[in-house]
């Protein structure tokens, strides 16, 4: 155990506490807009900065850069989609929604906007969604607890058990996010969004000096023989324009679709401000994730030369081998142990995303709208506090029955991207769009996903796949037939009234789109 890393380790955890204590003694009476959007007040740099790092949990600073280490150049493809489904999800979808879902009675979450846009109180819809999130959301959190229990068992040398570690960060998270609510949740995402970008600017630039120099770390000598795959720095995985390389291409590039239906993300683009604030939070985004991708990605092939290309026990803890083996020395552990809460600030600022994603989506669409319609703005607060423990206990469950990070990662964000991609993007561009076809979309989606998953790439997460492995990620059928399912009964069935379409050529003429 270090104890200068320690030491910056701790005084990160007392300065996330700190806001969610901050928000809770501010705001004791704020409303259920407050809680949930933050009162729709949010500013560009806020915005902007905590819907990427809600975006990127550990698997940017675990997952991805293992990836890249163990396999090579050819999983780059991950970076190039995510970073051109980032961008066009700024350009073309986070100013129609905000601008939307104020039209649309004022939605304060994905459902409830869904269900508004179609002017239609049949819950059925409110339902669907409700248990996509729950499945989705405990899967996305579990990952982002097993990168917390990691990095406690290895910061502290062994002496804290990985599954006391994600006790831990589990009673963290769940302190901040039901206390502070939407504001905590977005100024903490802040402040682990800037120290992911120094971390991810700072090591990779300082980790080529010491490549060749033996200044490796002492787990090192635990490490595996060298090996390094003769494709490794080839764009084509495989070395040849074959089904693998196609399909490896594809699935990274697949992975851009995701953003069109990830809840957690979009609420942020509904809480901005106005249309400067919007102005500001796209460019300040874009250029955020695109740094943050670029050099996660330089950092997993950095690291494959300084670290000589070992096969570690898990590839996952690339990044802290480096910072371990630059920053081991003296007072300068300090700055390495800032550099790993990088990593659990990474996992944090995600969970709680989704934590109050999932939590407002029970209580404002199925509590309030079935349970008790009369619910006060405090009793929906407390509601939503109590499904974020509830779900919070389900994912360490899960988290504790093992699966990869990059594994229940990729598995959620299919899920997601697959099931609401395509009616997030048909609510806001197509007119004839209706209440029928978006449920039957949301369902197609998610079937398919998991279903693929399950029938034809089950190897791609370390299991045996039922029938054979494809090597091609989920989300990409998933989204393929959620689209066609979607406008397909939409087209089948009749049109929809004419306060839909009303609603629709209003918020579209919405000066604040021009």
């Amino acid at each position: 155990m270090n104890y200068f890393e320690l030491a910056a380790f701790i005084l990160y955890f007392i300065a996330v506490l700190g806001i969610g204590v901050f928000f809770f003694l501010k705001s004791k009476n704020e409303s259920e807009k407050d809680y949930f959007l933050g009162g729709k007040s949010m500013n560009g740099w806020v915005s902007a900065l905590s819907a990427g790092a809600s975006d990127m949990s550990a698997w940017c600073l675990m997952g991805l850069p293992g990836a890249i280490y163990a396999a090579g150049v050819g999983q780059i493809w991950i970076s190039v989609g995510l970073i051109a489904g980032t961008i066009l999800a700024w350009v073309f979808i986070a100013p129609r929604l905000r601008v939307y879902a104020t039209h649309a009675d004022d939605s304060i979450t994905i459902p409830q906007f869904l269900t508004n846009r179609f002017r239609t109180k049949n819950v059925i819809l409110r339902i669907i969604c409700a248990v996509v999130f729950v499945v989705a959301y405990c899967v996305y959190m579990a990952s982002s607890i097993s990168a917390c229990g990691t990095i406690f068992n290895t910061l502290s040398g062994g002496l804290v058990d990985k599954t006391v570690g994600m006790i831990i960060a589990t009673a963290i998270i769940l302190v901040y996010t039901t206390l502070g609510g939407f504001r905590a949740v977005c100024w903490t995402d802040f402040l682990q969004g800037m120290l992911m970008l120094g971390a991810l600017l700072i090591l990779p630039l300082i980790a080529v000096a010491f490549v060749g120099t033996g200044n490796l770390p002492e787990s090192f000598v635990a490490w595996g023989e060298a090996a390094n795959s003769e494709n490794y720095w080839n764009l084509l995985s495989s070395g040849a324009f074959d089904w693998e390389s196609i399909a490896n291409i594809l699935t990274g590039l697949a992975w851009g679709l995701g953003y069109a239906g990830m809840p957690h993300i979009l609420v942020r683009y509904m809480a901005i401000k106005d249309k400067k604030e919007m102005k500001k939070s796209q460019i300040v985004g874009s250029i955020w994730t695109f740094i943050i991708l670029i050099m996660a990605s330089v950092l997993g092939l950095v690291a494959h030369e300084y670290l000589g290309g070992a096969v570690a026990d898990t590839k996952d803890l690339v990044f802290v081998e480096v910072v371990r083996g630059i920053f081991s020395f003296g007072a300068l552990a300090f700055i390495g142990g800032i550099l790993i809460s990088a990593i659990v600030a990474a996992s944090m600022s995600t969970a709680d995303s989704q934590l109050l994603a999932a939590s407002s989506a029970f209580a404002s669409d199925l509590y309030k709208a079935q349970i008790r319609k009369d619910a006060s703005d405090q009793e929906m607060v407390w509601v939503s506090r109590i499904v974020v423990v509830v779900i919070s206990i389900v994912a360490f469950f899960i988290a504790l029955s093992g699966g990869s990070i990059m594994s229940l990662v990729s598995a959620a964000w299919s899920i997601f991207g697959a099931a609401f991609g395509p009616a997030i993007i048909l609510s806001l561009y197509w007119k004839r769009f209706n209440y029928k076809g978006c449920a039957a979309g949301i369902v197609a989606g998610f079937a398919v996903s998991v279903l693929w998953m399950v029938l034809f790439n089950f190897e791609y997460y370390g299991f045996t796949s039922v029938i054979f492995n494809t090597g091609l990620y989920e989300i990409l059928p998933g989204f393929i037939v959620s689209l066609a399912a979607a406008i397909g009964v939409s087209l089948a069935t009749g049109e929809p009234d004419q306060a839909v379409v009303e609603l629709f050529e209003k918020a579209i003429a919405d000066e604040d789109l021009k």
